[in-house]
């Protein structure tokens, strides 16, 4: 019992560790839209720092997810929940990349004419709820809410092709606004593959929960 006992403490330890990168991985993609949407330089560095911290969450879940494997010895249903989790942060941590890449491009934009015309707000939010929502769903073992992460994704895409085909028009009926165009949609291009993740991590929710991948099935 008290073998159990410690390791059931390891696993919500676990559990709030991963609320906490994915928090930082939202953070990180607010800081960089608000780069965008204000000309905050101080937001994209807070998103570089947020980075940083992405990356120290995600060697200290791998080493606790490390000691789960070797000291416990899970087997079943919490050997899938620990090597699951190890798949997450590699998702969550990409996104934690892809905001800065989206913090570093911002640096470069002053369009706020073009800006304005697009939903690039609504695909960022969209984003970033998917990413906390599929970390609420491994935490809740909610297959119902990875599933719902998983067709979010459809809107996100949705968005993206509105984006895209809008910058294009606008490339044709402004050419000195070409450049600053294709940074733009790099960055609706970088919200899609932050979606992509969040959508990975739902499917290793559902793996963790099932026994099953959603890619098997297919």
């Amino acid at each position: 019992m008290a073998l159990r006992a410690r390791y059931n403490g390891q696993l919500e330890t676990l559990h709030l560790q991963l609320i906490k990168m994915g928090a930082l991985s939202e953070d990180a993609i607010d800081a960089a839209m608000k780069s965008l949407f204000n000309h905050d330089s101080s937001m994209a560095e807070k998103t570089f720092s947020l980075e940083k911290d992405i990356d120290e969450q995600e060697k200290d879940i791998e080493n606790l997810c490390i000691k789960l494997l070797l000291e416990q010895q899970p087997v079943a249903t919490d050997l899938r929940v620990v090597s699951s989790a190890m798949r997450m942060i590699s998702d969550l941590e990409r996104i934690g990349d892809l905001a800065e890449n989206i913090a570093e491009i911002t640096k470069f934009i002053d369009k706020d004419d073009v800006i304005s015309r697009l939903p690039l707000k609504e695909m960022s939010d969209e984003a970033s709820d998917m990413v906390a929502e599929s970390v609420e769903s491994f935490v809740r073992n909610d297959v119902d809410l990875a599933n719902k992460v998983i067709s979010s994704d459809d809107t996100v895409d949705d968005y993206f092709v509105k984006i895209k085909s809008a910058l294009m028009q606008e490339i044709k009926e402004n050419s000195e606004n070409g450049e600053a165009c294709l940074d733009i949609l790099m960055i609706a291009k970088y919200l899609e593959r932050v979606a992509d993740h969040a959508v990975n991590v739902a499917e290793w929710v559902i793996y963790a929960v099932t026994g099953t991948h959603p890619n098997e099935e297919k």
